[in-house]
């Protein structure tokens, strides 16, 4: 991590949020589709929540590769009691969908990155080998 990769401290508050609410609510530690306008229940059974670290929070939930593949696969959202409340829109499932393949795209291109950076890695250290046997042998 570097220096600019360091949580802010919303988004640690964030974080701790969302892990309260995966706590008290199944539906969010089980990563179901979620209801649109969840954020009103949980501001109704939780009213002394921040209404802007909520909306973070939701946001990494809503982000998570976990969430994204149930999205894919679920048919209905749910609410906080974990009641089927609305089928789910085709259009977001699709969305859904794409958004996983172009995280899957996206890591196996860093693999491909990763795998390429360490091969030439090698590739220098044996160069470098060689050079310095050759040049003890000469002398």
């Amino acid at each position: 991590m570097t220096v600019n990769d360091k949580p802010t401290p919303p988004k640690d508050a964030a974080r701790q949020l969302l892990k309260d609410l995966q706590s008290r609510f199944p539906i969010l530690r089980d990563a179901k589709p979620m209801a649109i306008g969840i954020d009103a229940e949980i501001l109704a059974a939780i009213p002394e929540v921040d209404k802007k670290t909520l909306r973070t929070a939701l946001r990494m939930h809503t982000g998570a590769t976990r969430y994204l593949k149930s999205m894919a696969r679920e048919e209905k959202r749910y609410n906080l009691a974990g009641e089927p409340v609305s089928d789910l829109a085709e259009e977001h499932r699709a969305r859904a969908k794409a958004m996983l393949k172009e995280r899957n795209k996206r890591r196996e291109e860093e693999e491909k990155a990763r795998r390429e950076q360490e091969a030439a890695q090698r590739r220098n250290e044996k160069l470098e080998q060689l050079a310095a046997r050759f040049s003890r042998d000469n002398k």
